[in-house]
């Protein structure tokens, strides 16, 4: 089964996945602080909008750091994620290690990160999310 595309730019598509209940989200290239508030911010509306509240967070094709936009990350989005009814966020780790610091910066921002999981592959977080509730 095909996802229902919900939104998409240059740098961010989002989607919804109907067999897990699941939002897709799948960043692409080159972030910076502007691209990753921009996506974030339209990932939030997306599942209020949708009131889907498991987030599929795909970085494996997100090159270089975007360490600019982490700790806006951590302390200002997570927590309205949360308070939007975010329960579970499945997050796939980029190749590129300058992203993968970025990511781990912004867990590090974030309090209580205990509805995160990082993981270096795709069908792991699936699995993980197919088991969330």
């Amino acid at each position: 089964m095909r996802n229902e595309l919900l939104f998409r730019n240059d740098f961010i598509a989002i989607e919804y996945n109907s067999t897990g209940d699941w939002i897709y989200v799948n960043w692409r290239g080159y972030q910076n602080y502007e691209s990753v508030k921009a996506g974030c911010e339209k990932m939030l509306e997306l599942m209020k909008i949708n009131a889907c509240f498991k987030i599929l967070n795909d970085n494996t094709q997100v090159e270089g750091q975007w360490s600019a936009a982490a700790k806006w990350g951590g302390d200002v989005w997570f927590p309205a994620m949360r308070e939007a009814g975010l329960k579970w966020f499945a997050w796939v780790y980029s190749p590129s290690m300058l992203s993968r610091l970025s990511t781990d910066k912004m867990i590090r921002h974030t309090i209580n990160p205990n509805y995160i999981e990082i993981f270096d592959d795709i069908d792991l977080a699936e699995a993980w999310l197919r088991t969330k509730v």
